[in-house]
């Protein structure tokens, strides 16, 4: 078996692993990053692009993209079984999906540090337009393999794209600086 960067099969062949795994790993994550209230008040001490979304707005949109998303993964693994589940290119597929899939879940995974962890909001942009990449690369695949869950995945593209535009809008804005560290704030 080659080597592979893809999360084992087992947790996208259980559809409550498959949802749970980024759901939890992008809540530790955002825990994390979000200790003592920081990364709020960062958000709301920053210069903002035009139609920026409230704080509270990220923590519900996160748990349903990252659900869909999950779920998204789940469905593949079970459609790509029924519908061709012996074949040698299948497997290669799968594989291919599965690296696909876990790779971007690390790279969106990265992003909440990049940016208000290390307050690099151009280390974030590249890291978000690696995403966007890799995301574009999943989901056409899905396209011609699994249409639902390609479908699952399209309000996570969409929320990636406008993602991107805040990330570069409030780059612009804010000199590519995001405060520096204080005492306070560590």
């Amino acid at each position: 078996m080659a080597w592979s960067i893809a999360l084992p099969r087992e947790i996208f062949a259980s559809p409550i692993l498959s949802v749970a795994t980024p759901t939890t790993a992008g809540l530790l994550i955002g825990y994390l990053v979000n200790r003592k209230g920081k990364t709020k008040r960062t958000y709301q001490s920053l210069r903002q692009p035009p139609f920026y979304p409230p704080p509270w707005l990220f923590g519900p949109m996160w748990m349903m993209l990252y659900g869909t998303m999950g779920y998204a993964a789940h469905h593949a693994t079970v459609a790509g079984h029924s519908a061709i589940a012996s074949s040698t290119a299948a497997q290669s597929l799968g594989t291919n999906w599965e690296s696909l899939y876990t790779s971007q879940l690390a790279l969106n995974f990265l992003w909440m540090p990049l940016f208000f962890g290390l307050r690099r909001p151009k280390l974030a942009l590249a890291n978000i337009t690696l995403l966007g990449a890799n995301v574009a690369a999943l989901i056409h695949t899905w396209w011609k393999s699994d249409r639902t869950a390609f479908w699952l995945m399209v309000p996570y593209a969409a929320w990636l794209g406008f993602a991107t535009y805040l990330n570069i809008g409030v780059g612009v804005l804010n000199k590519w600086t995001i405060g520096g560290t204080s005492k306070k704030d560590e």
